[in-house]
């Protein structure tokens, strides 16, 4: 069951992404563009869990896991802070 809400939530990650990354294309708003890029972090944070903790259980990814969602919120920080709305 686990298993299961590891992928929707990596396949929610991308659906929001790529919904903003539309966002993005039509008012070309940064901090859509910002938001969206977090948002792919975050779904490859996802799927290098689904990795870690199903495929290769022996193997701990969970170094590269934190690195992945330090990017994610670093960029949306970024875009928080220093790009203007």
């Amino acid at each position: 069951m686990a298993e299961a809400v590891y992928v929707l939530c990596a396949l929610t990650s991308f659906a929001c992404a790529a919904l903003l990354l539309r966002a993005y294309r039509r008012s070309k708003t940064k901090l859509l563009l910002w938001s969206s890029l977090c948002f792919v972090a975050f779904a490859l944070n996802n799927i290098i869990l689904v990795i870690d903790l199903i495929v290769v259980p022996d193997i701990d990814l969970f170094v590269l896991r934190t690195s992945v969602m330090l990017v994610g919120f670093a960029l949306l920080l970024y875009g928080l802070i220093w790009e203007k709305a």
